[in-house]
C-alpha cells in the first residue's frame, strides 16, 4: 500500500464535515427504529422546512466564524428585515418585488455596519453583535409598532408554496435554501475570496502579510451575511405568511448551534458551510425524531445543548492534538 493510500483514511476522518455526517447517521437510524412516521418522505419534507430559516441564517453566521468572528444579532436582523418588507408591501409604499429588495437592503445595511465596527474600529465581534441585537430589536417594534403585518401580497408568500417530487410536497423555499448551500460551498471553496475568509480565520496578521486587505474582507463578509439574513427574512416571511416583530430571538443560538454541531470551529478558518447544512439537519431530526417520540420539549432543548458542548470539545481537543 502506498503512502497516499495509507493517509487517505486518515484524511477523511480529519475532514469536519465526516462527524457531523455520522451523527445525523446515527440520529436517523435511532429515530427510524422507534418511531413509524420518520422515515416517510412528509416528515423529511417537514423537516426541511422547519430547518430552512435558521439554516440559511447559519450560512451567514458560517462566514462570520470562519473569520473568527460571531453574530448574535443576526436573528433580530432577519426580524426587521421582515417588517420592512411586509409593511412596505402592505402600506402601499412600494410594489411588493421592490418592498422585497427594501428588505433585503436594509438587512445588508446592518451587516455593513457590523462589518464596519469590527474591522474599522477593531471592536470585538461579541460586543457588537450583541450592542447592534438591541438596537435592531428596537427598531423593530418601534417601526412596526409591535403589530404583525398580515394581508401579504402573494409575491411574498409563494416560496412558502410547494411542488410534488417523487409523491412528496418540497416547498420553493426549501429548494432554495439548498442551492444557497451549494451557492456558498462554491464560493468558500472554489474562489480566492473564499479562500481569504479561511486565511483571515487562520491567522488576520499573517494575512494581512500576504498582501489580503483583511479590512475589505472582513466588510465584505459582514455584508454578505447581512444580505444572507434578509433571505432568511424572505423566507420566514413566506412560510408564516405573517411580517411578525416577535419573529427571531432565539434563531441566534440556533444558527450558532448549526454552525458549531456541522463542524465549523468557533476558533475560526476551519469548516465548511455543507457542514453547516448538516449541522441544521441534525438539530432538525432530532427535535423532529423526540417530538414524535413524545418526547417533552424541555428535554430536546436539554439535548440540544449537551449535543453543542460535545462538539465544541471535540473541536478543542483536535486543534490540541494537530498544536
Amino acid at each position: 500500500m502506498s503512502a497516499i493510500e495509507a493517509t487517505l483514511p486518515r484524511r477523511l476522518l480529519s475532514t469536519p464535515i465526516v462527524g457531523p455526517l455520522a451523527a445525523l447517521l446515527v440520529a436517523c437510524v435511532f429515530f427510524s427504529l422507534n418511531t413509524e412516521q420518520f422515515l416517510s418522505g412528509g416528515n423529511f419534507s417537514l423537516i426541511i422546512q422547519q430547518v430552512m430559516v435558521v439554516g440559511t441564517l447559519a450560512i451567514g453566521q458560517t462566514l462570520i466564524i470562519l473569520t473568527a468572528g460571531i453574530d448574535l444579532s443576526n436573528g433580530a436582523i432577519m426580524a426587521f428585515g421582515g417588517i420592512v418588507m411586509t409593511k412596505l408591501a402592505v402600506d402601499g409604499v412600494l410594489p411588493p418585488l421592490l418592498a422585497i429588495a427594501a428588505g433585503l437592503a436594509a438587512c445588508a445595511v446592518f451587516g455593513l455596519a457590523n462589518g464596519l465596527l469590527v474591522s474599522r474600529i477593531s471592536l470585538p465581534p461579541f460586543i457588537v453583535t450583541l450592542g447592534m441585537l438591541n438596537v435592531v430589536f428596537a427598531l423593530t417594534h418601534i417601526y412596526s409598532q409591535d403589530q404583525t403585518v398580515t394581508e401579504l401580497p402573494a409575491v411574498m408568500t409563494f416560496l412558502g408554496e410547494t411542488f410534488q417530487l417523487g409523491g412528496t410536497n418540497v416547498t420553493y423555499g426549501s429548494l432554495l435554501a439548498i442551492l444557497l448551500f451549494l451557492l456558498f460551498a462554491y464560493l468558500l471553496g472554489q474562489t480566492a475570496w473564499g479562500r481569504h475568509v479561511y486565511a483571515l480565520g487562520n491567522s488576520p496578521d499573517v494575512a494581512r502579510l500576504t498582501g489580503i486587505r483583511t479590512q475589505r474582507l472582513t466588510i465584505s463578509v459582514y455584508t454578505i451575511a447581512g444580505l444572507v439574513y434578509g433571505i432568511a427574512a424572505l423566507l420566514l416571511v413566506s412560510r408564516t405568511g405573517v411580517g411578525d416583530p416577535q419573529a427571531g430571538q432565539t434563531d441566534n443560538l440556533d444558527s450558532i448551534t448549526a454552525v458549531v454541531l456541522g463542524g465549523t470551529s468557533l476558533f475560526g478558518g476551519r469548516g465548511l458551510v455543507l457542514g453547516t447544512l448538516v449541522g441544521a439537519l441534525i438539530v432538525g431530526v432530532f427535535r423532529n425524531g423526540l417530538q414524535l417520540m413524545g418526547v417533552p420539549s424541555i428535554y430536546q432543548t436539554l439535548i440540544t445543548g449537551i449535543l453543542v458542548i460535545l462538539a465544541v470539545t471535540v473541536d478543542q481537543l483536535s486543534r490540541r492534538r494537530t498544536r
